[in-house]
């Protein structure tokens, strides 16, 4: 297996949203209430939800180098940041809102 189609496979398993329900997610006030901001601007995984959203919604062939390297990133994302898992209900929880910033909805 190439270092590509692992990225992909760990990106696959990573990114458990689907690119409707992503973008519906980013439209939401919850999505944007949580995360790092540069500048008071857009958080970082606000902006990186909408790059996964494009990745999703591209065929395998069209995925460039810079689409490999933002999966990579996300997966490392998802590992780190659910290992952070915070006891008792997760439901509305800035942790679990960054998760879905991410491509990655715990409750699923």
């Amino acid at each position: 297996m190439s270092d590509d189609d692992q990225t992909k496979k760990d990106f696959d398993e990573a990114v458990n949203m689907t690119a409707s329900e992503l973008k519906k997610w980013l439209d939401t006030d919850e999505s944007k209430s949580v995360g790092q901001k540069k500048d008071g601007g857009e958080s970082t995984g606000h902006e990186s939800g909408r790059h996964i959203v494009r990745i999703l919604e591209k065929k395998k062939a069209d995925l460039t180098d810079d689409d490999y390297a933002h999966m990579r990133k996300v997966v490392g994302y998802v590992k780190r940041h659910s290992a952070q898992k915070p006891k008792g209900d997760i439901t509305d929880t800035d942790w679990r809102y960054s998760l879905m910033n991410w491509g990655n909805d715990p409750k699923k």
